[in-house]
């Protein structure tokens, strides 16, 4: 830095104590933006190419795409979008497929009553949520970026698709249907199912289940409070004891077996009316495409449907991602969650997305790639291909009793609202508003309620930044906001604001406000502009104003016609005006909306402290030209 034009070491730097010059300091010249330009240079500029006629230029954009078409770059496509070509050849065989495969087969385990007992929250046969677990985990296994992923059956996204379900193919009010009227129904409502996964919950209350209750049956009941007295507490044993454990314990597996053998061996389907699975079919549905007919009336479920697969799938990638220390292609995984409810929509699924709970579980196994998604889809198709009729006598009432336990986490979730409190007093709005209208309304409309209420959030906080006025630390270079200390230096003159938001259509009055109260610009403007200076100092007449704009991070046109109308404004009062911190984005915006019709380039300054030594210059107050620490 030494070679910078005008630097200079300040005279008598060794001998001198004064306070106002950090130790080390060196003198320069103020930068402007176009000087620093000059200096340093900027980005390159590309330069304008003469008009064209429409056919030469077709013709190029051919040869751009024959270009891409080569067969380097077909090889680009595919390594893009296929990411096992870039993973597979770096895969570590000895070190990782041992915990792949036990990680895969662990989870695969729980993927078979866990897609079983997510079909009846969707309101199809259990058999479904065994596609679901095989078909889209298999896809993404080729198209996924997230190596710790788990794809599959979501609580949250089964009860959205299960209320669309019921709404399109409800229930007939004659409650007792023959086997024909009732294979029927379910096919009608597998259909829709399929439909809604090709596009893109169901209301509990508390009052209907204890309407319910007299209906339900006494040995269902007990079978339901057996299973919850097992699963509840060997969930919160994998939780506790995570680190310990070499392997979650296989609690809805144990619990099936269990299940399983009782009914069979006690006949309760037949001696209490009990509800079994029954006989799941063996291999795979015929793929036929879902009948689009009926998408537009699918749209408006398959929208939410949508946008929480991806937010949940996304989050969750990230989150593992950034633990292991690899990046995620998010095009790629929006295009891979894609492909995989457009494909598994031909064989009958429903919606699936990542999961928490299988996710954890797949990396606590000791899974390290997605090759771990292709032995979890080995044991779902060993059950679709052979051990289906095993779970012939399995009660519906087990695979409810799992949904309640896998969907504990979300209940347990109240506990956090405490610290959630103390952290974001907005995100614990955000969260209440959210939940209220989850159970007052539905899970899609109250998720939108929550989406829409966030919104609002963030812009009622950007309208409410104010302008901070800066003094300058004694002894240091440094420019601090002026309430936070009463030992900051206020050049008399001088008005140095900080604009630490956006400049749009939203914030532009309370900028124009906040600049009026400390300029003293009125309507009428007839009196000289004051500076608002510490309580009890004079006040006196604003000659030169320094707005930072490091923390404008973009301005739309709104913004920019109040920031040149101000300029104006200033122009009109004798109010010289600069500029400091401007990026590049905004302040092409403000070009474009005529500021350098009442500015100048040498009003647009690189940083606070060179627009204050200018300013300096201009007050005719002695002192530096600027002082910065340079080491």
């Amino acid at each position: 830095m030494s070679g910078l034009p005008g630097a200079a070491a300040y005279p008598g730097m060794a001998e001198s104590s004064d306070p106002k010059y950090p130790l080390g300091a060196r003198l320069r010249e103020p930068l402007t933006e176009s000087r620093f330009q000059q200096l340093f240079g900027g980005a390159k500029q590309e330069p304008e190419l003469p008009a064209e006629s429409l056919l030469p230029r077709l013709c190029r954009l051919w040869r751009l795409r024959a270009e891409a078409c080569s067969r380097s770059g077909a090889w680009r496509l595919m390594l893009a979008r296929l990411p096992p070509l870039r993973w597979l050849p770096l895969y570590r065989w000895r070190a990782w497929l041992l915990g792949d495969a036990v990680a895969g087969v662990t989870v695969g385990v729980v993927h078979v009553p866990q897609g079983m007992a997510f079909a009846l929250l969707t309101s199809v046969p259990p058999v479904f949520g065994l596609y679901t677990s095989f078909f889209p985990v298999l896809i993404y296994s080729l198209l996924g970026t997230g190596r710790h992923l788990s794809t599959g059956t979501f609580a949250v996204l089964s009860l959205m698709t299960g209320s669309a379900v019921e709404r399109l193919v409800p229930e007939p009010l004659a409650g007792n249907l023959s086997a024909s009227e009732r294979e029927l129904l379910d096919a009608q409502r597998v259909e829709a199912a399929s439909i809604l996964a090709f596009g893109s919950g169901a209301l509990m209350t508390l009052a209907a289940v204890v309407a319910a209750l007299p209906r339900s049956s006494p040995a269902e009941l007990t079978i339901s409070a057996l299973s919850l007295a097992l699963l509840v507490p060997v969930k919160e044993l994998n939780v506790r004891f995570r680190d310990r454990l070499p392997t979650p314990i296989p609690g809805e597996v144990v619990m099936v077996l269990l299940a399983t053998i009782l009914c069979f061996t006690s006949s309760l389907d037949t001696r209490y009316n009990v509800q079994i699975v029954g006989l799941l079919p063996g291999g795979f549905p015929q793929p036929h495409f879902p009948n689009l007919a009926e998408l537009p009336r699918t749209l408006a479920d398959s929208l939410p449907i949508a946008l929480v697969t991806f937010a949940v799938s996304a989050s969750l990638a990230s989150i593992y991602a950034d633990k292991y220390s690899y990046t995620i292609d998010s095009n790629q995984e929006l295009l891979a969650h894609g492909v995989s409810n457009l494909i598994s929509s031909l064989f009958s699924c429903f919606p699936n997305s990542a999961t928490l709970a299988t996710t954890s579980l797949l990396v606590d196994a000791g899974g390290n790639t997605q090759l771990a998604g292709l032995f979890s889809c080995t044991v779902v198709l060993s059950v679709l291909l052979w051990l289906g009729p095993f779970f012939y006598y399995l009660p519906k009432a087990v695979l409810a009793c799992i949904n309640i336990a896998s969907m504990r986490q979300m209940f347990f979730q109240m506990q956090e609202l405490p610290q959630l409190w103390h952290i974001s007093r907005v995100d614990f709005a955000v969260w209440m508003v959210t939940w209220v209208a989850v159970v007052a309304l539905n899970v899609d409309l109250g998720l939108a309620v929550g989406v829409v209420f966030s919104m609002m959030t963030v812009v009622c906080r950007t309208q409410r930044v104010q302008c901070l006025a800066l003094g300058l630390a004694e002894g240091t270079e440094l420019y601090r906001p002026l309430r936070e200390s009463h030992k900051l230096l206020q050049v008399p003159g001088l008005c140095i604001l900080s604009c630490p938001t956006p400049l749009y259509f939203g914030t532009r009055g309370q900028f124009r406000r906040s600049l009026e109260s400390h300029l003293g610009l009125g309507e009428e403007e007839k009196d000289a502009p004051k500076l608002e200076g510490i309580p009890g100092t004079v006040t006196e007449p604003v000659k030169v104003v320094i707005l930072d704009f490091g923390g404008v991070t973009f301005a739309d046109a709104a913004g920019a016609r109040e920031v040149a109308q101000l300029a104006h404004r200033c122009q009109k009062a004798g109010i010289h005006l600069l500029l400091a911190q401007c990026s590049a984005s905004v302040l092409g915006t403000l070009t474009r909306a005529g500021l350098l019709d009442q500015l100048t380039t040498e009003q647009l300054f690189v940083s606070v402290q060179d627009a204050a030594a200018h300013a300096l210059e201009k007050l005719e107050l002695t002192g530096p030209k600027i002082c910065t620490v340079w080491l």
